[in-house]
């Protein structure tokens, strides 16, 4: 069991709420601004997630996620460049991007149709809920640690429930 904890584990949820923060705080105002190029840092990219309840110290997911295919393909973008370490798996990465063709865009084309219309970009009710529940999640995260895993966890939650009905 001890093996299972020191393994980094990659939460898929966490990786598409890095792709939204990233297509909304980047990409989308890029695309606006009529932008070609601009650059994400991972570091800049992690402060906003972290005021969103991501776990800290987790730029692995990060730097995967807007290096994604799924990202790229998403938003209409291409990775010019990526600055950093050389396993580009750190806080000091920089991805520089360039907006693809309009033929291969059809994201870039939306969000400047959505610019132009002056149509609000405002998170659906299924986006709101699943960046609440993460964020309870992490909080319970810390709170199970605390008392040395779940199983120790749920032994003091049982042992309040049996306190209670013996009074």
């Amino acid at each position: 069991m001890e093996s299972m904890e020191k393994r980094p584990f990659i939460h898929h949820g966490l990786s598409d709420q890095v792709r939204s923060v990233a297509r909304a705080k980047y990409v989308e105002p890029a695309i606006r601004a009529g932008k070609v190029q601009f650059s994400v840092a991972v570091r800049d990219l992690m402060r906003h997630l972290k005021s969103d309840g991501f776990p800290e110290r987790n730029w692995p997911q990060v730097c995967t996620a807007i290096q994604a295919q799924k990202f790229l393909r998403a938003n209409g973008l291409e990775i010019e460049s990526v600055d950093g370490p050389p396993k580009k798996q750190s806080p000091t990465v920089v991805v520089r991007y360039r907006v693809a063709s309009q033929a291969t865009a059809p994201a870039a084309d939306a969000v400047r149709l959505d610019a132009v219309a002056g149509a609000p970009n405002e998170e659906t009710p299924s986006e709101r809920a699943f960046r609440l529940t993460e964020r309870l999640r992490g909080l319970l995260k810390n709170e199970i640690a605390a008392y040395g895993g779940s199983e120790a966890f749920m032994r003091w939650v049982r042992g309040h429930d049996e306190d209670e009905d013996a009074a």
